[in-house]
């Protein structure tokens, strides 16, 4: 998202160019377009950084000029999921994800040729312009650098939020991570910074790893339900923790031996590490100014 020339827009169509997705399988097209799953054609993208243009009426949180990420999982704080600690759901707005508008359920984007254009994941940030609903959106300081800022929209908020609110690692764990791309990475930081004595990356093609007894807890970063199994299975019996990170690409189902359950082995999931949007990425943002 740019910022350019931010004044006037309110509640008007703006015209700009978006990689656009216009069937499975094909590449994206820079297009013109206006505008303020198997839904084609769509704009994806679901990280980014900017600055707000301009704010709907009763839009209170926000105005103009503010440095913001958009994130996929909503955060409305009003519901009883978003004012619980134990999860970082929300009953109203993140029960079903829609290819427009959270509260209308339509899109604000149209090609050039008046034909509807989706969004994605609430986000669609592969534009120079999006437009974002308030629950899906979060204020962070300008003085946080806008070249890493978009890693807090998804990315580094999922990990680091795996490793210490879902996992909540402890001093002198052992960490097994499977697969290492930005997910994976965050959860090495996380770890790092939670003081875990040994921090073990896995490669795709090991068949094990050698942990005397397991890892104390295990990540599975890619979405793969045989990486899942492994992950799982290089966990400690007794008290081996697995998270699961990755969506399963191809809808396979997850092999558990149930008797390792009930050996004391478990295993989890969750959504942008199960962090709260509004309250933990200013959070972040604020450790990383300050070096903690």
């Amino acid at each position: 998202m740019e910022n350019q020339n931010r004044s006037g827009t309110a509640g008007k169509a703006i015209r700009c160019k978006a990689a656009v997705c216009r069937n499975p399988g094909e590449p994206l097209m820079i297009e013109e377009i206006e505008g303020p799953f198997a839904f084609f054609p769509m704009i994806f993208g679901h990280e980014a950084v900017g600055v707000v243009e301009s704010v709907e009426e009763h839009v209170e949180e926000f105005q103009e000029g503010d440095m913001v990420v958009p994130v996929f999982r909503p955060n409305c704080r009003e519901c009883r999921d978003c004012k619980s600690q134990k999860g970082n759901g929300c009953s109203i707005f993140g029960g079903e994800l829609v290819p427009a508008m959270p509260r209308d359920k339509t899109s604000r984007f149209k090609g050039m040729n008046g034909e509807t254009l989706y969004h994605f994941l609430s986000v669609s940030s592969f534009s120079e312009y999006t437009v974002v609903d308030v629950v899906n959106v979060v204020k962070i300081s300008p003085e946080f650098p806008v070249d890493k800022a978009c890693l807090l929209s998804c990315g580094i908020s999922t990990g680091i939020g795996a490793a210490w609110k879902v996992a909540d690692i402890e001093e002198g764990s052992t960490v097994a991570i499977f697969g290492l791309g930005t997910v994976g990475l965050a959860v090495a930081e996380g770890a790092r910074l939670r003081g875990a004595s040994k921090i073990i990356g896995v490669d795709l093609n090991q068949e094990k790893i050698e942990i005397d007894g397991g890892a104390d807890y295990c990540f599975e970063c890619i979405g793969l339900a045989s990486l899942m199994e492994d992950a799982f299975n290089s966990s400690r019996v007794n008290w081996g923790k697995t998270v699961i990170l990755g969506l399963e690409m191809h809808r396979t189902p997850l092999p558990v031996n149930t008797s390792l359950l009930l050996r004391g082995r478990s295993v989890t999931g969750c959504l942008f590490g199960g962090l709260k949007p509004k309250s933990d990425i200013p959070f972040l943002a604020q450790k990383y100014l300050h070096k903690v």
